[in-house]
């Protein structure tokens, strides 16, 4: 792998657009080199890349951007690991919480849509019964 990567091989690589790398960049997730005349192009570094690819997981997962990056940024701190784990287990765990809640959300509105099934096909049937004089 190389150590520095355009803003194209990121995009390329973890099949972005441009725009959301910038955007990801913009929100303080990407800190890329600049180079060239007026600092135009993009720089970026493994570490960039490493951060891209937590980040795009973290979405995956859910999380909002403030989140990631906040987790992200403890990680990349040189500090003790036992309070970092610590709150990835609580967003985590609110993370899954809301999960549930939306799973159970779900649940109970695919159980109304099985009954207005089944109340429907009896009512069809009935209907079809009485117009073929059944």
């Amino acid at each position: 792998m190389a150590s520095t990567y355009t803003i194209s091989d990121l995009a390329q690589e973890f099949d972005l657009t441009t725009r959301a790398i910038r955007f990801y960049e913009d929100m303080g997730l990407l800190e890329p080199e600049r180079s060239g005349p007026g600092g135009r192009n993009r720089v970026y570094s493994a570490r960039d890349r490493t951060r891209l690819k937590l980040t795009l997981r973290a979405k995956r997962l859910g999380l909002s951007l403030t989140e990631a990056k906040d987790l992200i940024d403890m990680y990349d701190s040189p500090r003790d690991t036992v309070p970092q784990l610590k709150k990835f287990l609580v967003v985590l765990a609110e993370h899954r919480q809301q999960l549930e809640s939306q799973l159970a959300d779900l649940e109970a509105t695919l159980d109304e849509v099985k009954t207005h099934e089944k109340e429907t096909k009896t009512l069809l049937t009935k209907a079809s019964k009485a117009t073929s004089g059944g």
